[in-house]
């Protein structure tokens, strides 16, 4: 199938959506978001590692790609909520498989690692 955007070519705007969603933190807002709406200390609570300042910047950029709509309620102090858009819904559905694979593999890629740093240090240049 032909598209109007080419991912190979260094100047299409692809690469930049690519950079978001190939992004650790993207992909665990995006999957935890899947789980349903969440509001910014849930996400942080739930997302551990991410510092504030990450998560503040990396929700603005998801919600101005339009994977996720930022809901405020006025309330004293304002209540936000964060949800996936149709179109979150639609890639969390494929990159879902992605971020959990890792979770699923751990012991082979660290028996891969293992093996290949046992190679470097017996001076075996790995894929020679």
């Amino acid at each position: 199938m032909k598209h109007a955007y080419d991912i190979y070519n260094d100047r299409c705007p692809t690469r930049a959506v690519l950079d978001r969603i190939a992004d650790k933190w993207a992909l665990l807002i995006l999957d935890r978001l899947s789980e349903g709406t969440a509001r910014f200390n849930a996400l942080k609570r739930d997302i551990s590692g991410i510092s504030q300042k990450v998560l503040s910047s990396t929700l603005k950029l998801l919600e101005r790609d339009g994977l996720i709509a930022r809901t405020a309620y006025p309330t004293v102090p304002v209540t936000v909520e964060y949800a996936l858009t149709p179109l979150g819904k639609k890639l969390t559905e494929a990159v879902a498989t992605f971020a959990h694979w890792a979770e699923a593999n751990m012991d082979a890629i660290h028996k891969a690692q293992a093996a290949y740093d046992r190679r470097s240090e017996a001076g075996v240049t790995p894929n020679a």
